[in-house]
């Protein structure tokens, strides 16, 4: 049977995951605009698959590989520039292969 992925995750969870204390994770709330979790009747924290990511990779910098917070949200900044300029470069290649398909079908049969 496979495995069910949860969707939502508490701060208790996520905190838990990574070994730190859940008021690490608000203060890095608080230092990353990035992190925004919706907040459910209760007022509880809810965190979705995207903010564990993002969570996990200020983690890897932060407390792995010993980045300062600014170093951290300046590396973030880098990755999601470098994430977004290879969304556009994958978009314009498929456009050039569309079209290269589409010039193929229309050579006549040698």
């Amino acid at each position: 049977m496979d495995e069910i992925e949860k969707r939502y995750y508490t701060i208790g969870e996520l905190a838990q995951m990574l070994g730190v204390n859940a008021s690490l994770i608000r203060f890095w709330e608080t230092e990353f605009p990035s992190i925004q979790p919706k907040k459910n009747r209760k007022g509880n924290r809810i965190y979705t698959q995207k903010d564990v990511d993002q969570i996990q990779r200020i983690y890897h910098l932060v407390k792995e590989r010993g980045y300062k917070l600014q170093g951290a949200r300046d590396e973030l900044r880098k990755q999601n520039q470098v994430a977004a300029e290879r969304t556009t470069m994958k978009r314009r290649l498929e456009k050039v292969r569309s079209f290269l398909l589409e010039m193929k079908e229309s050579l006549p049969d040698a």
